[in-house]
């Protein structure tokens, strides 16, 4: 038997121009397109199980962006636009709290020799580069793993850059 039909998509002719727009342009994300094509197929008619066989996508995910789709219907596209509309919601989590250029100057410090500060070691450790930080005063504090994670970061954009 088959279940409650979902609420349906009505579309005005400018969300269409503005959603096929969206869908063909080559530089939006891979994802929004997937979503504005999930909106014009629930602007059809079609419901969330056929919408997710024909792209290839859970109904989970088709449920959760029809959703999203009419919770926003009320506010006008010349307040928040189609793409906004399509976007993913802010994620939780605790904003950044060092700024780039701290992070520069760690990276900087991480391509330094540690016998140019002093150190009577031959490679940066976590404990050895966290001080090392603090005693320039680049921060007032940071523990040895964050310090290391931002080294990580830091060499591992390096090196993408370089090899692509």
């Amino acid at each position: 038997m088959p279940g409650p039909l979902p609420p349906t998509v009505d579309l005005s002719a400018e969300e269409r121009r503005a959603l096929d727009a969206l869908e063909r342009r080559h530089t939006v994300p891979q994802q929004v397109a997937v979503r504005a094509r999930i909106i014009q197929l629930a602007a059809e008619g079609l419901n969330n199980s056929q919408i997710a066989r024909h792209l290839g996508l859970d109904v989970d995910t088709v449920r959760l962006w029809r959703g999203r789709w009419l919770g926003l219907h009320g506010v006008a596209l010349a307040d928040l636009g189609i793409e906004d509309r399509l976007t993913d919601a802010p994620r939780p989590g605790r904003p950044v709290q060092i700024p780039a250029e701290p992070v520069c100057q760690i990276h900087h410090l991480a391509c330094e020799a540690p016998s140019l500060s002093g150190r009577p070691i031959s490679a940066w450790s976590q404990r050895e580069i966290a001080d090392e930080i603090v005693r320039r005063g680049i921060l007032p504090a940071i523990s040895p793993r964050h310090a290391a994670r931002i080294v990580k970061r830091g060499i591992s954009s390096r090196t993408r850059s370089a090899i692509g």
